[in-house]
This record gives structure tokens, C-alpha cells and sequence, in this order.
């Protein structure tokens, strides 16, 4: 993927973050119905996690543990910078370090002339696939050229930024991403990081957090404890559709058809990353039936290593097993409105109609979210 592509990329997903980022009307009382992920609700409060887990204890316990909380992160808090004391990446004429002192770290480059070194602000990403490193440079954010990618166990250049060579010192350190960009960034990889419109990292949560999903909790904690037995305002995303809830919601940050729709190509091989858009084109699956709705496989308060077990029990749920039962225990005589069985398999479901695809450049399988069967040698479907 070149540098060009990722920024006509970015540009798209930035349009999709100015018409999602928007501000919902003060004096909107049934705002909260209407809240989706990275959507200003001018006047509510953000109380934090901790105030969360008072009441939900249970999911508290599980969902800092997943990749969604750790998507954003400060250097202190990010294992494989404390665990990698320093680490190196040529590409001639440049030379990378990153190099851990205490609890900060430190990205530099060199032509082998000059040097410019900064501390690394922010860590985007979950190491499992790949860490991307926000620095502050002349008064501006830059995302690192160099990633960390979790296959290899070292840095390689991010995704789209490997120039051939980059035309000066400071290309070669990053890319300006301040403005528009940064805010689109953070508002998906943060909580609570957009203000009136305006990116203001003082504000910001590191990582998707209760109230990422859940909308500013003030008025729901107030409601709770007042005891008075009124509406709680909280954001439920149950109450959505399937469609609503995967490209509306989800969709908002893992990119819905109507964004990867304006992309050149549809975003080429690229867009399996894009699980909402993957989703609407599964073949045969109507959008709206609530067992292709994101949450059908994913529990967003669980890790997905903990998730993969049941994966199987998804698709056998509709689809009859070879035994003329579906996982339900009905017989084929009750369910003669559900799909046929798989004649190869009850099993690994996802192995032959979900495959894994990988990105070139990002060291890493993506599953691929248009559900369908795969035949050998035929052409990905965009």
C-alpha cells in the first residue's frame, strides 16, 4: 500500500469522522438514544471506568483486558516498550532507534549526518498485531514511520509509510497527522478526547472505555443513586437494529460500506480490515437479522482469544449440523426455514467461510468478515 493511498484513506475516514464526530443538540432531551460512538453530547459528563465498575463489576473484570481497551495507550503502560530496552530498523539512508529510559521512550532517525530524536507521546495500537507511535515535533503530532509488528517481534515501517527513499530528515521522522486528522485518531482510540469540536488531549481516556460505548455517564451515576426510580441515561446499543448497530455503531471506528464505498478500489485488499463493510456483503445474509449483527459473535467486554471457543455454536445456531440437528436440539422438521447444513463440516466454521487474509505490509492474518464459501483460486471479492 503506498503513501498516497493511505492518505486518500485518511481522508476518507476523516469525512466519515466529521459527520460522525458531530455535536447532538443541547436541548435534545432524548439525546441519549441517539448517541454512537464518537458523537459529542454537549452538557453530559464523563465520570470514568472507575465509576462504572461501582455497579458493573463483572464486566469491568474482562473488558480492560481487551485489545479494544489497550487501543491507545501513554508509553509507561505499553509492554513491549518496557520489555524492549532498544530497538533498531534501517531503510538507507535512515536509521531508526527507539530506546527505553525508565518509563519514557524515545524514537529517532538519522540520515547518518543528522539527528532528530523525540519522546514518544502516545502508543496507538495492541501489540498482538502491531504499536504505532505518536510524537510531538516542532509544536506538532507525527505518527512514526517505523511500528512495532508483534510477528516479528521488531519494527518495520507502518502501514502505507514506506517511501522510497522519504525526502528529507524530518519526512523520514513521521507524518503530520495535527488537525483534522489527529481528532479523527483519537476519537477512536480514546474516550472522551473531542471537546466542543476540538481535539483536547488534557481530556482524554486512554483506550474505548465503558463510556466510549456507553456515552458520558454523569447523568446515568445521578440517576442510579438518586434513587428516585427515573429513566437512566445511558446508551444501550442493544436497542439498535443489526444494521444500525454494525455500520452506525461498530462502523463509526471499524469503517461501514458507505465510507469503504468512497475509497479507490473499495480500498483493495486493504478493506478486509473494515468488518463492517466485509459484514454487508456476506452473501445470502440479510443486514438486519440480528445473528449478523456484530454482537452475535463478539462480546466487546471480552478479549477475542476468550470468544473463539463458542464460534462454532454462531454459526450452527441457524445452520444444521450433519446429524439433522441444529445446536438448538430441534430436528430438520422444526427448522425447515433455516439454512442447509454444511456438508463437509460441523466444525471450524470460520477456517473455510471466514478466511484469514493477510495485509501486505502488516505482518498479519485479518479474518475476513464476508461470510461465504470459498472456492480455491477465485479472486477476492471486494
Amino acid at each position: 500500500m503506498t503513501s498516497s493511498y493511505r492518505n486518500r484513506c485518511a481522508l476518507l475516514a476523516l469525512t466519515s469522522a466529521l459527520v460522525t464526530a458531530e455535536m447532538l443538540p443541547a436541548d435534545n432531551a432524548d439525546r441519549f438514544p441517539d448517541f454512537r460512538p464518537r458523537r459529542e453530547m454537549p452538557g453530559e459528563t464523563f465520570v470514568g471506568t472507575e465509576i462504572c465498575a461501582g455497579c458493573h463489576i463483572q464486566k469491568n473484570r474482562t473488558q480492560p483486558h481487551t485489545a479494544m481497551a489497550h487501543a491507545l495507550r501513554v508509553p509507561a503502560d505499553s509492554q513491549v516498550l518496557a520489555s524492549h530496552e532498544r530497538m533498531n530498523f534501517r531503510a538507507a539512508p535512515y536509521t531508526y532507534e527507539i530506546s527505553r529510559n525508565g518509563n519514557q521512550s524515545t524514537y529517532s532517525v538519522s540520515d547518518g549526518k543528522e539527528l532528530i530524536s523525540e519522546p514518544i507521546a502516545y502508543v496507538f495500537g495492541y501489540a498482538h498485531v502491531a504499536e504505532t507511535y505518536l510524537l510531538r515535533h516542532g509544536g506538532k503530532l507525527y505518527e512514526g514511520r517505523v511500528s512495532y509488528y508483534g510477528s516479528i517481534e521488531g519494527l518495520d515501517w507502518t502501514v502505507g509509510d514506506a517511501l522510497n527513499p522519504p525526502p528529507s530528515l524530518e519526512s523520514a521522522l513521521g507524518r503530520d497527522i495535527s488537525g483534522d486528522e489527529a481528532k479523527n485518531c483519537f476519537s477512536c482510540h480514546g474516550t472522551g478526547a473531542v471537546v466542543q469540536g476540538k481535539l483536547q488531549l488534557e481530556q482524554l481516556v486512554c483506550g474505548v472505555t465503558c463510556e466510549a460505548c456507553h456515552g458520558p455517564g454523569k447523568s446515568h451515576v445521578n440517576a442510579m443513586r438518586s434513587g428516585r426510580g427515573e429513566t437512566p441515561a445511558i446508551f444501550n446499543p442493544r436497542n439498535l437494529t443489526a444494521d444500525q448497530l454494525s455500520q452506525e455503531f461498530c462502523g463509526a471506528c471499524h469503517r461501514s460500506a458507505n465510507v469503504v464505498g468512497m475509497m479507490p478500489d473499495l480500498g483493495g485488499t486493504n478493506n478486509v480490515r473494515f468488518q463492517p463493510y466485509r459484514l454487508s456483503g456476506s452473501r445470502g445474509h440479510d443486514s438486519n437479522d440480528p445473528h449478523f449483527a456484530c454482537t452475535a459473535c463478539h462480546d466487546p467486554h471480552l478479549d477475542l482469544p476468550q470468544q473463539g471457543a463458542s464460534s462454532d455454536a454462531k454459526c450452527t445456531i441457524c445452520h444444521l449440523l450433519a446429524d439433522g440437528q441444529s445446536s438448538s436440539g430441534k430436528s430438520k422438521l422444526q427448522t425447515a426455514a433455516r439454512p442447509r447444513t454444511c456438508p463437509l463440516a460441523n466444525a471450524n466454521c470460520d477456517r473455510c467461510h471466514m478466511p484469514k487474509i493477510e495485509v501486505p505490509g502488516t505482518h498479519f492474518k485479518f479474518t475476513d468478515h464476508r461470510i461465504r464459501v470459498v472456492r480455491p483460486g477465485e479472486k477476492y471479492p471486494i
